[in-house]
């Protein structure tokens, strides 16, 4: 077994996009957390997933909905990716969104959206693991927000 400064170590040499996952809780509330642990899944159908620490203060809420965006942030977000990654009362405080087809809030300015039915849900170790079928969709230019070596970076090409 290996330690978790290393396991951390050698994941950080894996540059990965920035997306910050939202839903609404039964109240309509809107709620979202910055997420890097997020993959493509399946094209036929269209599936995705997203790993979500069971300490984290949305897990309940992805625990108790039916579905989920996930927002692919730009290079321009830097600062959305931070303030929904930090503990901050209103998360969409001054953060444009609208309400996409499944009543779960798309945020403005993104590089790509994916509006996803959850079809399940995995415990792993200290995270769980989201399964969620893409029934809508959007991808814009520009450039992606990167995290490398426990910072943000930018690609530049």
């Amino acid at each position: 077994m290996i330690d978790a400064d290393l396991f951390r170590a050698v994941l950080g040499r894996f540059a990965s996009g920035i997306t910050v996952v939202t839903t609404t809780d039964a109240n309509g509330t809107p709620h979202g957390m910055t997420v890097s642990a997020f993959s493509s899944l399946s094209l036929d159908p269209p599936l995705i997933l997203v790993c979500v620490s069971n300490d984290a203060t949305m897990a309940p809420v992805l625990a108790a909905t039916e579905s989920f965006v996930v927002n692919v942030l730009s290079a321009t977000q830097e600062a959305v990716s931070r303030r929904f990654a930090g503990k901050v009362d209103d998360r969409f405080a001054g953060v444009g969104y609208h309400d996409g087809k499944l009543g779960d809030p798309v945020l403005e300015d993104v590089l790509a959206s994916m509006q996803c039915r959850i079809v399940a849900r995995h415990p792993a170790g200290d995270h769980v693991i989201l399964v969620g079928e893409v029934v809508d969709a959007a991808a814009f230019e520009g450039k992606p927000l990167l995290y490398y070596r426990g910072g943000y970076a930018v690609l530049e090409r």
